[in-house]
C-alpha cells in the first residue's frame, strides 16, 4: 500500500520528527544549564553563559536547516563535491601550526575569533552528501571495481585526516555511514564482505598489538588513546618487568585515565529510577564529573543522574523517533540520491548516539564524540541540524521523481 502522504499536493515536513527534535533541543538547553551551574557560570554576563550560547547555536542551525529545505536537494547535490573539497582543505588547514588550535593535546579547531570552528564535524556531513551523490549512479556502474575503490577513497581521505588530529571517535563514525550507504546503493556484497573482513582483521591485529605487544613494538598512537584501551580492557599499564616505583606510577596513571569514565558511570547509576532532580546532581555539583566535560561528552550522565532511568529512556525514545522517521523518509524517497542522503544521516546520528551513550555506561571506550543536539558545541549543533534539514528536504521534495 502506498503511503498517502506521498501524494500530498503540498508536501510538508515530517512533523513527528520535528516534534522529537524540539524536545531534544529543550532537554539540551535545560541540562547544559544544569551541567554548567556548578562551574560558576552564573557569574558571567547573561549573553556569555553556556546555555545562552547553546540557544544561539540552535537558532542559527534551525535557520540554516530551514533555508536548506527551500532548495531541492538535487540542486544542492550539484555542489556536493565542492563542499567535500572545501571540507578536506579545512581538515588539512587545521593540522597546520598557527592555524589549528590545540586543546588537551588535540588539534581539531580553527579559531575564528567569535567561536571555534571544528572542521571534522562538517567533514562528516560533507562526506555523506558527496558519497550519496557519487553512489546514486546506475547500479551497473557500482559493480565496477574502480567505482568501488573511488567510493572507498572518498571515505578514507577524511578518515585519515580526522584521525591525524587526533579524533578517533569522529573518524570512526564515517565507516558505518559509508559502508551502509554503499550497501543500500547496491554495491556488490562480495566487495563489502571482503572490505569488512579486511577491516576486522586489521583492527584485531592493532588491538592485539596495543594490549599485548612490548612497548617498543607497538603501533604509533597517542598515549591517551592507548591508555583508554588499556583501561577499557582492564589491562595493567605497567610491564611485567617493571620496578615497584614504575608500577606505582603506572597505577597512578591508570587511576587518572579511568577517572572520567568511572565518574560518568557512577552518575548514571546514582540516578535510580526517577533521579535526584534537575540541577540537584551531586556528581556535577561537587565536581566529581569534570565541569569542563560534563556539558559536552558526558551530558547523558548528567541527565541520567538528575532524571534517572525514566529520563534516560525518554532521551532514547526521542532519538528512536528521529532515527525511525529518518528510515521512513528514506523508504519514501523517490530516487536513489534522496534515499542515500537519508540513510547516511540516520547512520551518522545512530553512530554518534551509540558511541556517546556507550562510553557513558562503559560499553565502549571513552572517546570524545558529542551527543547530537544535547551536547554543548556550536559545530556539533550546526552540523546535526543541517543534516536533519537535508533529511527533511528529501521528505518535502519527494514528489515528482
Amino acid at each position: 500500500m502506498v503511503d498517502p502522504s506521498i501524494n500530498e499536493h503540498h508536501p510538508r515536513p515530517d512533523r513527528l520528527q520535528l516534534a522529537a527534535l524540539a524536545a531534544l533541543m529543550f532537554i539540551g538547553t535545560a541540562f547544559v544549564f544544569s551541567a554548567t551551574l556548578a562551574a560558576h557560570s552564573s557569574l558571567l554576563p547573561w549573553y556569555d553563559q553556556t546555555w545562552i550560547r547553546q540557544i544561539i547555536w540552535y537558532s542559527i542551525g534551525l535557520g540554516v536547516a530551514t533555508a536548506i529545505c527551500f532548495v531541492d536537494y538535487h540542486i544542492l547535490a550539484r555542489w556536493s563535491f565542492v563542499v567535500y573539497v572545501a571540507a578536506i582543505i579545512c581538515l588539512v588547514a587545521v593540522l597546520i601550526p598557527k592555524i589549528g588550535t590545540v586543546h588537551n593535546g588535540a588539534r581539531r579547531w580553527i579559531n575564528l575569533g567569535l567561536f571555534q570552528f571544528q572542521p571534522g564535524e562538517f567533514a562528516k556531513l560533507a562526506f555523506i552528501f558527496a558519497a550519496a551523490n557519487f553512489l546514486s549512479r546506475p547500479p551497473d556502474e557500482l559493480k565496477q571495481r574502480e567505482i568501488f575503490w573511488k567510493g572507498i577513497g572518498l571515505m578514507v581521505l577524511p578518515f585519515i585526516l580526522i584521525l591525524k588530529e587526533p579524533d578517533l571517535g569522529s573518524a570512526l563514525v564515517l565507516l558505518p555511514a559509508g559502508v551502509v550507504m554503499m550497501f543500500v546503493a547496491g554495491t556488490p556484497k562480495r566487495y563489502l564482505l571482503k572490505l569488512g573482513a579486511g577491516v576486522g582483521i586489521f583492527c584485531t591485529l592493532c588491538l592485539v598489538d596495543v594490549l599485548f605487544a612490548p612497548h617498543k613494538f607497538q603501533i604509533p598512537i597517542q598515549d591517551y588513546q592507548r591508555q583508554r584501551l588499556l583501561v577499557y580492557f582492564g589491562k595493567d599499564f605497567a610491564d611485567a618487568k617493571a620496578t615497584p616505583e614504575q608500577k606505582a606510577e603506572a597505577r597512578r596513571a591508570q587511576f587518572e585515565s579511568s577517572y572520567q569514565g568511572r565518574q560518568a558511570l557512577i552518575s548514571v547509576g546514582s540516578g535510580g529510577l526517577l533521579g535526584k532532580g534537575w540541577c540537584k546532581g551531586d556528581q556535577i555539583s561537587l565536581g566529581f564529573l569534570p565541569w569542563e566535560e560534563a556539558p559536552n561528552d558526558f551530558i547523558f550522565s548528567v541527565i541520567a543522574e538528575e532524571e534517572g532511568f525514566a529520563g534516560s529512556i525518554l532521551v532514547l525514545a526521542l532519538y528512536a523517533v528521529v532515527l525511525f522517521t529518518g528510515l521512513r523518509i528514506a523508504g519514501q524517497a523517490r530516487d536513489r540520491l534522496g534515499k542515500l542522503v537519508a540513510v547516511g544521516v540516520v547512520m551518522l546520528l545512530f553512530s554518534h548516539v551509540f558511541i556517546n551513550i556507550g562510553m557513558n555506561i562503559r560499553i565502549v571506550p571513552v572517546t570524545g564524540i558529542p551527543l547530537p543536539l544535547l551536547s554543548y558545541g556550536g559545530s556539533s549543533v550546526l552540523c546535526s541540524l543541517i543534516a536533519l534539514g537535508l533529511m527533511q528536504n528529501v521528505h518535502i521534495h519527494r514528489r515528482g521523481y
